[in-house]
């Protein structure tokens, strides 16, 4: 269940703490198919499970910024901004995919308030996101997305 935040204040009292992990979500096949679909990416790590059986990772891999893509699905997981009205992906700081996303691999994200800068139009909070690989020594991605807060 999301925490639920009702103010700018709440936000900034919960700044630093951990929230999470989320659920589970195992990256299918059809999920790195589609992903190449949208993006026109099909390079054969990701999408030809014969020829990646034999790669370096030993099966096809999910494309990092599907991995990044899925923040928002885990932050509403993790998070509910109940106030305002609207909220605005206003870009990234420093992504890294550390590990690979091996097909069949189950994911889990954690965020952690790292920054609110107010002023007289809302808010830009900062969230640094780690989604992690289960099994694995290294984090999947970790990023930190910026997202105005709209009054």
């Amino acid at each position: 269940m999301p925490r639920t935040f009702t103010s700018l204040g709440e936000v900034e009292a919960a700044l630093g703490e951990e929230l999470g992990p989320t659920e589970p979500l195992v990256i299918t096949q059809e999920r790195i198919n589609a992903f190449a679909d949208s993006t026109g990416d099909h390079q054969w790590i990701h999408v030809d499970p014969e020829r990646a059986a034999s790669g370096p990772y030993g099966s096809t891999i999910a494309h990092g910024y599907l991995t990044l893509s899925l923040l928002p699905h885990f932050g509403q997981q993790l998070f509910a901004l109940d106030f305002g009205t609207a909220r605005i992906n206003y870009g990234l700081n420093k992504v890294r995919f550390p590990a690979p996303v091996p097909v069949g691999s189950a994911l889990r994200a954690r965020a952690t308030f790292a920054d609110l800068q107010k002023s007289a139009t809302g808010a830009t909070l900062t969230t640094h996101y780690t989604v992690d690989l289960e099994g694995a020594a290294k984090p999947a991605c970790v990023a930190e997305m910026l997202v105005v807060l709209v009054p």
